[in-house]
């Protein structure tokens, strides 16, 4: 059951990230993105790690998909608007040609690994407890200066943006 399940996920996966290339409209490419991070999610569920599993859903598919789409239809960017793309579908090909080939090296060089138990272990793998503690016991500098950095970089962003609504509205007058 759970081999049917993963290759539900699988494919859902890989259909959004076609339709993310695919799709001209940026609405449709970052739904696309939206399945594709959904399923991701479910495949760490299927892995039984629950942090990993928690932060997909709550950080990218919730948190920088609505951040996304916000600022995409904050924008409101027209079909004239956007570029054309007249060789677009041969890049696609071309891309997968490229990539075809690594890929059947990978597997290769994957299927000559010695044969490891593959069973969902029962421990606390994947645990929210064990990460925590590691991170501010092990990691506590480093997650603190991450956290500023980011506090600096939102900020930043504000400021740009009052800078250019300024100048937008000085123009304007």
């Amino acid at each position: 059951m759970a081999d049917l399940i993963f290759i539900a996920l699988a494919f859902f996966a890989i259909t959004g990230a076609i339709a993310m290339i695919v799709y001209k409209s940026p609405m449709y490419s970052a739904l696309g993105v939206l399945v594709t991070m959904l399923s991701v999610a479910g495949m760490f569920a299927l892995l039984n790690a629950t942090f990993l599993f928690l932060v997909q859903i709550i950080v990218y598919a919730g948190a920088i998909m609505t951040l996304i789409l916000f600022i995409l239809m904050f924008l409101n960017i027209k079909d004239e608007d956007l570029p054309n793309e007249p060789n677009k579908y041969k890049l696609i090909a071309l891309g997968t040609a490229i990539m075809i080939p690594l890929n059947i090296l990978v597997l290769k060089a994957i299927s000559n690994l010695p044969s490891k138990d593959l069973s969902i272990s029962d421990s606390d793998f994947g645990a929210i407890k064990p990460v925590g503690l590691e991170l501010y016991n092990n990691w506590i500098i480093s997650f603190e200066l991450i956290s500023i950095l980011l506090l600096i970089a939102l900020i930043g962003s504000v400021v740009l943006a009052k800078k250019r609504k300024s100048k937008l509205n000085s123009k304007e007058d």
